[in-house]
């Protein structure tokens, strides 16, 4: 089993920052991709932006430029720095984290961008 908890969701002004937190624990080992994704009210869950073991990077068409993923393999931890940020971004973001093909889920942390 692997546990994620999210931190430094928040509620800040379109044009801001705001930097992402998730930190992982439990059966850590042989965790291969992490990620961030998000879910806006009344629509599906979406990617945002994966990282693999390895430091190879996707992102989202929406995000790409603006978003940045990072990774610690020692630490298990990944963080999202999202910068130039836009009310269309507001969501609650969730970190995933997959291992040995199983998918496992943060909580998640309310991110909310105003106009």
């Amino acid at each position: 089993q692997v546990q994620l908890v999210e931190s430094g969701g928040g509620l800040v002004q379109a044009g801001e920052s705001l930097r992402l937190s998730c930190t992982a624990s439990g059966s850590t080992f042989r965790i291969n991709f992490m990620g961030w994704y998000r879910q806006a009210p009344g629509k599906q869950r979406e990617l945002v932006a994966t990282i693999s073991s390895g430091g190879s990077t996707s992102y989202a068409d929406s995000v790409k430029g603006r978003f940045a993923i990072s990774r610690n393999n020692a630490r298990n931890t990944v963080a999202l720095q999202m910068n130039s940020l836009k009310p269309e971004d507001t969501a609650v973001y969730y970190c995933g984290a997959r291992r040995v093909n199983i998918d496992y889920w943060g909580q998640g942390t309310q991110v909310t961008v105003s106009s």
